[in-house]
């Protein structure tokens, strides 16, 4: 049989080394020798001797997943093989932590898979208190590697102490934890009376860093019906 889908650019090769690589733009590809964590239902093809296991986050992390509606349900995959991730063919990038590295990521919007040598916390984004969406992120800490995805291509922007930089919140994907960050309202009170431009409160980071932003925002849930 011949056709250009049995190409080397679609051909999935064995892995060399242990650990997240990207098999395309759209895909990941973890080499398993122990544990990893991925987000549920994200898993689309696996070979070898791989078990795929709901990960509990205990009382605390119910809590705060309750409260908040961010927590990550995730599954741990144990054993020795392949396994490819990916989720409605949005974009995926890899970041690699060293140890004393911190990220702060939208988790339930972006995240896909991480080493099981990274742990995350779930935490309210300083300055921001319980108004607006996306505003409870997930800080990853630790050494390894984080699987991220994205739909479109992420635009990231320097931060400075001079240039602040205002994001939409259902636009982010994450930012450097060193980041201080506030809520600023870019509407007048009379401008929000009369209808406003849809665009009314921004997270603003201040420091030294870099956010990362998706060019779209969250697409409104799938109801059914």
């Amino acid at each position: 049989m011949k056709s250009d889908l049995f190409s080397s650019e679609h051909l999935a090769q064995p892995a060399t080394a242990p650990g997240m690589t990207l098999q395309n733009a759209k895909s990941i590809k973890y080499a398993v020798n122990g544990e990893m964590h991925a987000r549920q239902g994200s898993m689309i093809a696996f070979r070898g001797n791989l078990q795929f296991e709901r990960k509990g986050q205990g009382i605390g992390g119910m809590l705060k997943r309750a409260v908040t509606g961010e927590g990550l349900a995730l599954m741990a995959v144990r054993g020795q093989g392949e396994a490819w991730f990916a989720h409605e063919a949005a974009n995926c990038f890899i970041v690699e932590l060293d140890q004393g590295d911190a990220i702060t990521i939208n988790g339930r919007n972006v995240l896909l898979c991480f080493d099981a040598t990274l742990s995350y916390e779930i935490k309210t984004v300083k300055g921001a208190g319980m108004v607006g969406g996306g505003l409870f992120n997930s800080v990853f800490t630790g050494y390894g590697k984080l699987g991220l995805m994205c739909e479109g291509n992420p635009i990231v922007i320097p931060v400075t102490s001079a240039q602040p930089v205002y994001v939409d919140t259902d636009a982010v994907v994450g930012w450097s934890q060193q980041l201080t960050t506030s809520l600023h309202r870019s509407q007048s009170v009379g401008s929000m009376v009369r209808g406003g431009s849809g665009e009314a409160v921004q997270l603003m980071l201040q420091g030294e860093g870099f956010v990362i932003v998706r060019p779209s925002e969250t697409r409104p849930e799938k109801t059914s019906g």
